[in-house]
């Protein structure tokens, strides 16, 4: 679960493909994560090969027992971390899953993480995991910098929001729901490997619980753990480019680009989330009080903010007044 409490020293994890495509550089993992709008067979389909999805949501306490469905896998064999420290679930939604997918190359020190983890029951490993300073320095690295610090002038404090990152995927011929926050890995249903495959079953699972939310909740985001497209791309057109097709070769050249334009933004992306912009802040506001516009621009600021906390009370957003 991620929530305010950053006293584990884990922070908040955007769910954003560009951070958890990181994540997986670093840990020596060649697979992507894309962002999944849609659950419809065509758009699963052009992701394919396709390894995991990862569902974050809304935590809402009351719900989280009528949010379950399937059966706790008791002796489970493969990989299963609990959650132990706040903030940590992206890591550990990502370890779950690229630890039950077979024959998958890591790096160094996950493969000796791994190693030193096999065979301990679930919370002792996910208290191991969580205590490696390389991995917990791998998942902050893209959490922005806490510019601001509000302590010691005796605000009121407000709970805030907790959302929660869960991975479902293939294992043992049945979709599985792995959380680090439940006692056992969750066995939904089995799948025929014909046609859509798991993700027919995974989708049902998905919208079966998206459905105990009331209607109209957006509080959800997907994303796809699936094989980087760009060295297939690649190999591809170099087989049309060798056999003289011209028209096929202009399309995966297409393709290519638009995969390659897609990791210069999620660099540009990552690179504004490593750098701490206080000193731009500093120095903007310090140019306006030279230009004798700070006064208007802080009224003007207080008046927007003013607005937005009218509408959140509109919608019904008590916790702004």
């Amino acid at each position: 679960m991620s929530g305010g409490d950053d006293s584990s020293g884990w922070q908040l994890t955007e769910s954003d493909p560009s951070v958890f495509t990181e994540l997986l550089k670093t840990l020596g993992v060649p697979l992507i994560v894309d962002d999944l709008y849609s659950l419809d067979p065509e758009t699963l389909a052009s992701l394919q090969p396709l390894h995991a999805l990862i569902f974050l949501f809304k935590w809402i306490p009351s719900s989280a027992e009528t949010a379950q469905a399937g059966q706790y896998d008791t002796d489970f064999p493969g990989f299963f971390a609990h959650q132990v420290v706040n903030n940590a679930c992206a890591t550990l939604a990502v370890l779950n899953a690229i630890g039950n997918i077979p024959l998958l190359p890591t790096g160094p020190q996950l493969a000796e993480l791994n190693n030193f983890t096999a065979g301990m029951d679930p919370q002792t490993r996910g208290m191991v995991i969580t205590s490696a300073d390389w991995l917990r320095e791998a998942h902050n690295a893209l959490s922005p910098p806490s510019a601001v610090s509000l302590d010691g002038l005796g605000l009121p404090r407000k709970s805030e929001d907790a959302y929660h990152f869960v991975v479902y995927l293939p294992i043992m011929g049945a979709v599985y729901e792995l959380d680090g926050l439940k006692e056992f890995p969750v066995r939904h249903r089995e799948y025929e490997e014909a046609g859509e495959g798991w993700l027919k079953a995974a989708r049902e699972v998905i919208e079966n619980r998206i459905a105990t939310y009331p209607a109209g909740a957006l509080e959800f985001s997907l994303l796809a753990l699936r094989e980087d497209p760009l060295p297939s791309l690649q190999a591809r057109l170099q087989e049309l480019q060798s056999s003289g097709d011209s028209s096929a070769s202009a399309e995966v050249i297409a393709m290519i680009s638009r995969e390659t334009e897609k990791r210069q933004r999620w660099a540009f992306e990552n690179s504004l989330r490593r750098h701490n912009h206080v000193g731009l802040i500093h120095a903007l506001i310090a140019a306006l009080a030279k230009g004798g516009k700070l006064a208007s621009a802080q009224s003007h600021a207080k008046t927007a903010m003013q607005a937005r906390i009218e509408k959140r009370k509109a919608n019904g957003d008590e916790e702004m007044a």
